[in-house]
């Protein structure tokens, strides 16, 4: 527990912390790889190139400094890296590489201002939010581990089955190698993946695009061309190969009720909404879901979504919109004349995609009066506000 005088130098230098943090988590990142660099698989590169892990770490570290007198909101707070830590296997023996790394950057980047005074009131402050994490990870590590088919760490899955969805998505069936039972997802979570590229691991997130079934798993992963493991997957990894699989987690997942849904999703962001229908549906709910792709060839899902309107002409409508052809009930993209005429009245509204997507389409929706508390949507990459570049 930090002091009076050391709350009071956090709450005196905090502003010049935040003022530079961007410099700070910029630094941060080299100092770890290059002290630590067996963590560096851990992190995906291409978000490191872009920007979008140290803002990621950035508002996460202000998000704490700010609300750390709350518990229960630092705790919902830290909701989703608690979850993508656990589908990483982050262990408390990281922790203390992550601070001395993190300190070191705060006291190049700020220099002289950093006293021993100041150093160990953020080292207090860091230590704090670690024990915080490090509690919230092992109560997520034991309740998976103790519930029917879950396990602790990674375990061996093989794939039993691939198809092709369109022309950048396939689809992998996942089963234990171990013939064991496996444990339930909730619909609209992601999982954790660990392939073995150039002998040395690689982590990486996909969403879950099936319902829980109790003996294998679904991922659905777009090809990119400059993706190191979804080319792998693609070109190389076939039936019968293996991959390590991590908890799933994530909190993009129905919220309680019986209002009627509008499902949206750009490209590859169907995956984890797919599911969110499916469940829906066998709650007796009512969903619009709205499915936006560049043509055709890129359309993934089309058969199992006309499948499940079959099976509820009642209660699913299925929208398609592509940006070119003439195969689809729209043409051009999901903008705010079209959400207008599909909206559902008093709806909760999901929707997931590219950022650029999703900007729009919380714009839109914001626009045609759907509050906050209704509107859900989950980046693929690092978390980061909605109309960022």
């Amino acid at each position: 527990m930090l002091t009076q005088e050391q709350e009071h130098l956090i709450a005196a230098t905090a502003p010049v912390v935040a003022e530079h943090l961007d410099a700070i988590t910029q630094r941060f990142y080299p100092l770890l790889f290059q002290r630590y660099p067996q963590v560096k698989p851990l992190f995906n590169q291409a978000h490191q190139a872009d920007g979008g892990q140290p803002r990621a770490l950035a508002a996460a570290v202000l998000a704490y400094v700010q609300l750390r007198h709350d518990r229960e909101k630092v705790r919902a707070t830290l909701a989703t890296v608690v979850g993508k830590h656990v589908s990483l296997d982050i262990r408390p023996e990281h922790y203390p590489l992550v601070g001395e790394c993190l300190m070191a950057a705060i006291g190049e980047v700020l220099g002289d201002a950093v006293t021993p005074e100041v150093a160990a009131a953020w080292q207090g402050v860091y230590e704090e939010l670690a024990g915080l994490l490090i509690e919230l990870e092992e109560y997520r590590y034991r309740e998976f581990e103790q519930c029917p088919g879950g396990w602790r760490g990674p375990r061996e899955f093989r794939i039993a089955a691939v198809r092709q969805e369109s022309a950048v998505i396939r689809s992998f069936v996942l089963e234990p190698v171990d013939a064991g039972p496996v444990a339930d997802h909730v619909p609209g979570q992601y999982i954790g993946v660990r392939l073995t590229l150039d002998g040395e691991p690689v982590y990486r997130h996909y969403s879950l695009s099936a319902l829980p079934n109790g003996q294998s798993y679904r991922i659905s992963v777009k090809r990119e061309p400059k993706g190191r493991a979804s080319r792998h997957l693609h070109d190389v990894m076939g039936v019968g190969d293996t991959l390590a699989l991590l908890p799933p987690a994530g909190d993009l997942t129905l919220a309680e009720g019986d209002e009627p849904l509008l499902l949206a999703s750009g490209g590859v962001g169907q995956t984890p909404l797919l599911p969110m229908a499916h469940q829906a549906l066998a709650k007796g709910r009512q969903v619009v879901y709205l499915h936006a792709a560049l043509d055709a060839e890129h359309h993934a899902f089309r058969d199992e979504v006309a499948a499940l309107a079959a099976e509820h002409p009642e209660r699913l409508h299925a929208i398609s919109i592509h940006e070119s052809g003439s195969a689809a009930d729209h043409s051009g993209r999901i903008d705010r004349d079209l959400l207008a005429s599909y909206l559902p009245k008093g709806g909760r509204c999901y929707f997931v995609g590219p950022q650029g997507f999703m900007t729009a389409v919380d714009r839109a929706l914001a626009e045609l009066g759907v509050p906050d508390e209704r509107r859900h949507y989950e980046h693929f990459g690092p978390s980061q506000p909605l109309g960022a570049a």
